[in-house]
C-alpha cells in the first residue's frame, strides 16, 4: 500500500513554487509597470512639461565671459590692473580682493538668430541654434573648489552625503521602461565627487544611476559590460536566474523591507530584461550615415563626445527619466579648467560644440524636444581677470552662464546680468538651489513636497531654499 503523501512532502516537494510566489511578488517590485513597484511610473504633483531629463555637464568651468556672456569692457580694459571683490564677501580664495589684470576675450562675440543673443565664436555650432535656447547669465552657486561645487550641483550640498539629483527624479517619477535604467550617466568622473554625483545616499538603492563608461576614457566602451553571456544558452541562464530567484525570496522573507537588498533583487531582474532590449539602444550601427555625421562621429575631434550625445538621444528615446552626458576627464585639473591655458578651452569647445548642436537639431527635427529638457553648464564659471597676471582665468562661483533648452522654457530668451566685467551676478540672480527647483517644477515635481525623511529630518534637493524660476517658463 502506498505511502500517503503528508503536508511535510507537500510542502517540500512544492518549495520552488512557493519560492516563484515569493518572487512573483519581487519580480512585480521590479517590473515598472508594476503598482507595487518602487519604479513604477507616478504622475507628476503639477502640469508637467518636460518627460525626461539630458543634463550635458561641462566639467571644470566653462568661462561665461568667453562664450555666451558678451562684456564689451573687458575688451575696452583689457590689460589694466583693476581690483576685483567677490560679491559674497569670501574671504581667502584667492579670487580677487587685490590687484588683478583684466582679461579680454580671445574669442569674438557677435549676435545670432532671430532672437539677437550674444555668443562668441568659440561654439559657432551652439550659437547657430540660439534661437532654441533659454540663458541663465546670472547663476551663482556654493564651493569655490571643483570637489564641492560638483557635490552641491548634482547633489544640492557639498559638504554632505546627498542623493543625486537623477536619483530624486527617478525617486518623484518613477521610470518609464521596464527594460532600462530610468537614469543614466554617461562617461561620469571618478574625482570630485566620483559615484556620490549620481549616487542615490540616504533614498533607497534601487533609484541610484547607472554608469556607462568613465571620463576620460573612449566613448566607444561606454557601455553596458556583460550584456551577453557566451558560454551558457539562454535556457541555461534562465535556469540559473530561477535558482537565484528561489534564493532571493527566501532572503527577502528573512529581511522584509530591506531596500539594499530590494535594489540587489531589481538589478538582477532587470539586467536580465536588459540583455534582450538593451544591445539595441547602445548600437550607433543602426543609425543612419546622416545621423552618424550630425553629430560629428565622422570626426576624430568630435567623435567621443557626438557618441555620447547620440547615446543621450537612444535612451531618451526609450522613456530613460534623466541622463547625464560629461565632457571631463579623471586628472587633478578637470577638463574646462584653464587656470595658466585659456586657449585650451578652444580644443574642449571643438569637441563639444558640434555634437550637441547635433543633438539639439536632432530632438527637434524628432519631435523630442517638446517634452524633453536640455540642461547645459559647469559646476562654476570663471573670472574676468587672468590669474596670477598668466594665461588662463580662476574659479568664479559668483556669477556665470547656463543653458536651458526644450520642454517648457522660453526659446530665445535670456535672464539675469554679470556686473559689467562678468564677475558677479547683480540682476535676477539664480541660485543653483533656484535652477534645481525650477528643473523639477518642470518636470511637474514640486522641490518642496519631495521630501525623504531621513534620521528624523525631511530632507530634499533644494534643502531649506530655492524658487522657480517663474520668468523662463513658457
Amino acid at each position: 500500500m502506498p505511502r500517503p503523501i503528508t503536508r511535510r512532502d507537500i510542502l517540500k516537494s512544492a518549495g520552488c513554487g512557493f519560492g516563484y510566489l515569493a518572487l512573483a511578488g519581487l519580480a512585480a517590485r521590479a517590473d515598472p509597470g508594476s503598482p507595487g513597484n518602487s519604479l513604477a511610473p507616478k504622475p507628476p504633483v503639477l502640469p508637467a512639461r518636460a518627460k525626461r531629463v539630458i543634463f550635458l555637464f561641462m566639467q571644470g568651468g566653462v568661462s561665461q565671459v568667453d562664450s555666451f556672456d558678451y562684456k564689451p569692457r573687458l575688451a575696452r580694459d583689457d590689460g589694466k590692473m583693476m581690483s576685483f571683490v567677490d560679491s559674497r564677501r569670501l574671504t581667502n580664495t584667492g579670487m580677487g580682493g587685490s590687484s588683478q589684470r583684466v582679461m579680454g576675450s580671445p574669442w569674438a562675440f557677435r549676435q545670432h538668430g532671430q532672437c539677437g543673443r550674444w555668443a562668441s565664436s568659440l561654439f559657432p555650432e551652439i550659437s547657430r541654434r540660439v534661437d532654441d535656447l533659454c540663458f541663465l547669465h546670472a547663476v551663482h552657486t556654493e564651493g569655490v573648489a571643483h570637489g564641492p561645487a560638483t557635490l552641491f550641483l548634482h547633489c544640492g550640498a557639498s559638504n554632505q552625503v546627498r542623493p543625486s539629483m537623477g536619483s530624486w527624479v527617478l525617486y518623484g517619477l518613477g521610470s518609464e521602461n521596464a527594460n532600462l535604467p530610468g537614469f543614466v550617466t554617461i562617461g561620469p568622473s571618478a574625482g570630485n565627487g566620483g559615484a556620490r554625483n549620481y549616487g542615490s545616499a540616504f533614498l533607497p538603492a534601487i533609484y541610484q544611476g547607472t554608469a556607462l563608461g568613465v571620463a576620460g576614457a573612449p566613448a566607444s566602451r561606454a557601455t553596458i559590460r556583460n550584456l551577453a553571456n557566451p558560454h551558457f544558452s539562454r535556457d541555461a541562464q534562465l535556469r540559473e536566474l530561477d535558482l537565484l530567484r528561489t534564493v532571493n525570496a527566501e532572503q527577502s522573507r528573512v529581511r522584509p523591507g530591506d531596500s539594499e537588498l530590494e535594489a540587489v533583487v531589481a538589478s538582477y531582474e532587470l539586467a536580465w530584461r536588459m540583455q534582450s532590449h538593451a544591445p539595441a539602444v547602445l548600437d550607433l550601427a543602426r543609425e543612419s550615415r546622416e545621423t552618424l555625421s550630425l553629430y560629428g562621429i565622422d570626426d576624430p575631434a568630435t567623435e567621443n563626445f557626438g557618441r555620447q550625445c547620440l547615446l543621450a538621444r537612444r535612451f531618451c528615446e526609450e522613456g530613460v527619466r534623466f541622463i547625464q552626458v560629461t565632457y571631463g576627464d579623471n586628472t587633478a585639473n578637470p577638463a574646462w579648467d584653464q587656470h595658466s591655458n585659456l586657449p585650451k578651452h578652444g580644443d574642449h569647445a571643438r569637441a563639444v560644440d558640434r555634437p550637441i548642436a547635433g543633438l539639439l537639431a536632432d530632438l527637434k527635427r524628432r519631435g523630442l524636444l517638446e517634452d524633453t529638457l536640455i540642461w547645459w553648464g559647469s559646476e562654476f564659471g570663471r573670472t574676468p581677470y587672468a590669474e596670477k597676471n598668466g594665461t588662463g582665468r580662476d574659479h568664479n562661483p559668483g556669477g556665470f552662464t547656463v543653458w536651458l533648452a526644450g520642454a517648457g522654457v522660453k526659446p530665445g530668451f535670456a535672464i539675469g546680468e554679470t556686473d559689467e566685467f562678468g564677475h558677479n551676478a547683480v540682476q535676477d540672480k539664480v541660485h543653483m538651489h533656484d535652477l534645481h527647483a525650477t528643473i523639477l517644477h518642470l518636470l511637474g515635481l514640486d522641490h518642496e513636497r519631495l521630501t525623504f525623511r531621513y534620521s528624523g529630518r525631511d530632507f530634499r534637493l533644494t534643502d531649506v531654499s530655492g524658487r522657480v524660476v517663474r520668468e523662463i517658463l513658457a
